[in-house]
């Protein structure tokens, strides 16, 4: 497995006085990945993006490939927002826990990147967030274990989480629902993202 795109942005004008990180481009720089995501990265509304558990968002490219089918045009790098896309990559394949590591670089995943109407927007679809749910093929979000730098062409190690396994896929479908206590037990055996294992307290699934 190899890096395919290392995307990033700049800030950009929203209606209403609001600004969006959505717009990344591929660049062929060599950029250092820290605890809060790529250097030279931008995220507008913190309420919802960016952060140690949500430092790095990936897509993998049969995904990115299979989006183009879906869509009947061209599904570039960078177009859903994403960081970093991965030759070779499934994201059905990806649960809570997986790691993600160059030689110096290691990511763990968090929890998958939930659409949102910023998305339907760029995509020019009104219903498009609903439609990326229901393909059960999120792109997914990283903690950075060890920072390092990342370019395109950079080796990739994957190492499936060894415990129970909690599919991406599933925790979009878990999103905003009450858990049951079967449900709770699962979550907090394994490393998701922090602000979900807060909400098992409440007996939801949240982020």
């Amino acid at each position: 497995m190899k890096v395919l795109s290392v995307c990033i942005c700049k800030a950009e004008a929203r209606p209403g006085n609001l600004k969006t990180g959505i717009n990344k481009h591929a660049t062929s720089d060599n950029l250092l990945v820290g605890l809060e995501g790529l250097e030279r990265d931008t995220i507008c509304n913190r309420h919802y993006h960016g952060g140690p558990e949500q430092a790095v968002y990936i897509e993998g490219d049969l995904t990115r490939l299979w989006w183009e089918q879906e869509l009947g045009v061209p599904v570039h790098h960078g177009l859903f927002g994403e960081n970093l896309c991965l030759e070779g990559l499934d994201n059905r394949d990806v649960a809570a826990g997986d790691r993600f590591s160059t030689a110096h670089l290691i990511m763990e995943v968090t929890a998958p990147r939930m659409p949102c109407r910023i998305l339907s927007e760029k995509m020019r679809e009104r219903g498009f967030a609903k439609r990326y749910i229901e393909a059960a093929r999120p792109g997914f979000y990283c903690r950075v274990v060890q920072p390092g730098f990342i370019a395109v062409g950079a080796k990739v190690k994957y190492e499936p989480f060894e415990g129970q396994r909690i599919l991406t896929a599933e925790m979009m479908a878990h999103h905003g629902t009450r858990a049951s206590p079967d449900l709770i037990e699962r979550y907090r055996n394994v490393p998701a993202h922090a602000k979900l294992l807060g909400s098992l307290s409440r007996g939801t699934v949240k982020f």
